[in-house]
């Protein structure tokens, strides 16, 4: 018997979640309409892992990056910048903590070059800890969590676009 109602307390709980509408983070599509598919990215640095990482993640959710005079949307990303600043010194006025900060900003134009979303800011804010003997590990914090902060400077981005887009329907 005791089996019977783990099951029956396992489907209820099922339910209540699937009731409050809980989602994985990530799951689901962005919700970009159909005329949204069709992007352009206009940036400095076509090579550079912002640019990389954006058409991948985008292209993931649908969207087909194309030439500028096939695209419906043309969306303009400036360079990223990365902030690093002390928080907090230890007993030896070395930096106990950190404040990482990446941001860029962004733009979106329709097919015929016409600001649709104007220039907007998009940031992303870490806290680390230090240790002052171990600094090539720290380096490597470093690079690992501007990476994170890079995937969720793209998804601002596109949950920003997809809330717009799906408004102005």
């Amino acid at each position: 018997m005791p089996t019977a109602r783990h099951a029956i307390l396992a489907v209820g709980l099922l339910c209540i979640l699937s009731a409050c509408g809980f989602q994985l983070r990530g799951a689901g599509g962005t919700g970009l309409p159909q005329a949204w598919s069709k992007m352009h990215l206009i940036t400095n640095n076509p090579n550079g892992e912002l640019s990389r990482e954006l058409q991948s993640i985008f292209a993931a959710n649908g969207v087909e990056w194309v030439a500028a005079e096939q695209a419906n949307y043309l969306l303009s990303v400036s360079a990223e910048r990365f902030k690093q600043r002390n928080l907090s010194l230890n007993a030896q006025a070395r930096a106990a903590e950190f404040e990482l900060t990446l941001y860029t900003t962004f733009s979106v134009k329709n097919a015929q070059g016409v600001d649709i979303m104007k220039s907007s800011n998009a940031s992303v804010v870490k806290q680390m800890e230090n240790d002052p003997r171990n600094v090539v590990g720290k380096a490597e914090e470093v690079r690992i969590l501007r990476s994170e902060m890079r995937t969720e400077l793209i998804q601002q981005i596109m949950r920003r676009i997809g809330y717009f887009a799906i408004s102005t329907q």
